[in-house]
């Protein structure tokens, strides 16, 4: 039999009758399930519920939560990405597949070379996409408590407020040139921070040193910046 399918459901979870929000009922009619099928609810803060969908219709639906299931501790996420932003839906991708390999946050950053540098009430809608994308990949991976996103920052007042800040609890490493370090493997605290497009300028990688990173590589071998950071976090929480 095969698991019943995930969906997020940012609302309190309690047993007994509850009305979906629109965005989980449009992605139950996706599925196309239907009253009396099996489902599983989860808040994205660590909830999760066995539930069965009681009432569909076009535009609202509602479910009956039998019972609390059991969550992986949010302390097993300990990678913090910070990225410029690569272009067009590469940072959906990086999203995505960040948040499937258990990124505990993520930081877009606009840089010198980002090519793409969404700021005001754009940035706020990009966000906001976001959050849906790291959303459905946590209902697809099991994941159920979902990464911080931050708002985009422009690489320079980030790297000012780092070092404003109160002495680091972890690692900090900046993916550079491939005759850097090679990146250390393991599972250990640490905030990757990992260019755009071109990567960070001199005073860009100079910057972060001054605030503490070191500077890393991932191998002979030029990555663009969205495979880069997904190696690095693929390498950090894989072992």
């Amino acid at each position: 039999m095969s698991p019943a399918p995930r969906f997020f459901c940012p609302l309190p979870l309690a047993a007994g009758p509850l009305t979906l929000p629109p965005e989980t009922t449009r992605h139950i009619q996706v599925r196309r399930l239907q009253p009396g099928d099996a489902l599983v609810l989860f808040d994205g803060a660590g909830c999760v519920w066995q539930a069965r969908l009681a009432h569909m219709t076009r535009s609202q639906a509602s479910a009956h939560l039998e019972h609390a299931l059991p969550c992986e501790p949010a302390s097993q996420y300990r990678v913090h990405l910070a990225i410029g932003m690569p272009a067009n839906e590469r940072m959906d991708w990086v999203i995505e597949k960040a948040t499937e390999l258990g990124a505990a946050s993520i930081t877009p950053l606009r840089t010198a070379r980002s090519v793409a540098k969404p700021s005001g009430e754009r940035a706020a809608r990009r966000l906001q996409h976001w959050q849906g994308v790291a959303a459905a990949a946590c209902a697809q991976s099991g994941r159920n408590h979902l990464p911080t996103l931050h708002p985009i920052a422009d690489v320079a007042d980030w790297l000012h407020a780092l070092a404003e800040s109160a002495p680091p609890t972890m690692a900090r490493q900046l993916l550079h040139t491939q005759s850097s370090p090679m990146l250390p493997v393991g599972a250990e605290p640490r905030l990757l921070l990992c260019g755009p497009e071109g990567g960070l300028t001199v005073d860009e990688v100079q910057h972060a040193i001054t605030c503490g990173f070191a500077a890393t590589s991932l191998g002979p071998l030029t990555l663009r910046s969205d495979t880069a950071a997904i190696a690095a976090l693929a390498r950090c929480v894989i072992t």
